[in-house]
């Protein structure tokens, strides 16, 4: 008897996938049609091919803008993974200890993310900011605005401050997954404090932290609101990062094509990167077990 497939299952999903064709296809079609082409204004295109590609792929100010944007997620990865995994190691694992820690973590990622540029802003201010005039009364030379390192140290702190709560959440959260017995276990074989972190704790948490590697160089990398409102991408442009620069491009300058074949390459940069990310934590997990 052959069996007969329902396919009404097709409608339960059906707003999914119109939510999404809306949301994400069309808007990426649109992109990649003013990517080929120019426009002269009312609505009249011509047809430019790949110039667009080409001529950005030459232009140094988007590979000043991508050098800057993969120094940010660099620096940005490198201190919030490892004091993530260093807070979740010393939150309490129960009790009302334990829960307090954890909605005082989860505070920062309720913040809008305009909410927080502007916190930032008027924080490091040295007329009306805590931080700026602190530093100031301290002798400590700090303007964000005019120097190019008081700016960054801004913006990453910023940023520390705001998402390494995310990182320490997923890597508790692996932490509470890992059974007594294995502890107790280490306990009797008297293994060292290091010893019970590289051969228990961290391939448990690998899982996690895989995902919060991948999760926070994508948001990293695609940062604009909380830096543009703190910098506006200065002094000069030593912050324009890839994602306030294809902005300035696309409104400032209505460069429609430029930006739109910036932003396909943008796009793919996130891919690839996110796909070796992927790829390299993926064999070390199962190297590691």
């Amino acid at each position: 008897m052959e069996k007969t497939v329902n396919q009404k299952a097709w409608f339960l999903i059906l707003p999914v996938l119109i939510l999404v064709a809306f949301s994400a296809v069309i808007p990426l079609m649109t992109v990649v049609n003013y990517s080929v082409q120019d426009t002269f204004g009312q609505n009249q295109f011509f047809w430019a091919g790949l110039e667009w590609f080409a001529e950005m792929l030459e232009s140094d100010r988007m590979w000043d803008a991508l050098g800057r944007q993969l120094m940010f997620s660099a620096i940005i990865l490198t201190i919030q993974i490892p004091l993530g995994v260093f807070v979740a190691l010393n939150m309490p694992k129960s009790g009302f200890w334990s829960s307090f820690c954890l909605v005082v973590m989860s505070l920062p990622l309720l913040i809008p993310w305009n909410v927080v540029g502007t916190i930032w802003q008027i924080f490091g201010r040295v007329d009306i900011g805590l931080l700026g005039y602190t530093l100031d009364a301290l002798g400590i030379s700090y303007n964000y605005t005019q120097d190019t390192f008081a700016a960054w140290a801004t913006i990453i702190v910023m940023d520390v401050w705001h998402w390494t709560s995310l990182v320490a959440l997923l890597a508790f959260a692996g932490l509470k997954s890992i059974p007594d017995a294995y502890y107790q276990a280490a306990k009797i074989d008297q293994a060292s404090r290091w010893a019970i972190f590289r051969y228990i704790e961290l391939p448990k948490m690998m899982g996690v932290l895989m995902i919060a590697i991948l999760l926070r160089f994508m948001d990293s990398f695609m940062i604009y609101t909380e830096p543009f409102v703190v910098t506006g991408g200065g002094p000069g442009n030593a912050t324009t990062l890839l994602s306030i620069d294809l902005v300035k491009m696309a409104l400032g300058q209505f460069d429609l094509g430029p930006a739109a074949a910036f932003s396909i390459m943008y796009y793919l940069v996130i891919l690839l990167i996110s796909y070796v990310f992927y790829t390299v934590m993926t064999t070390v997990e199962k190297n590691e077990g």
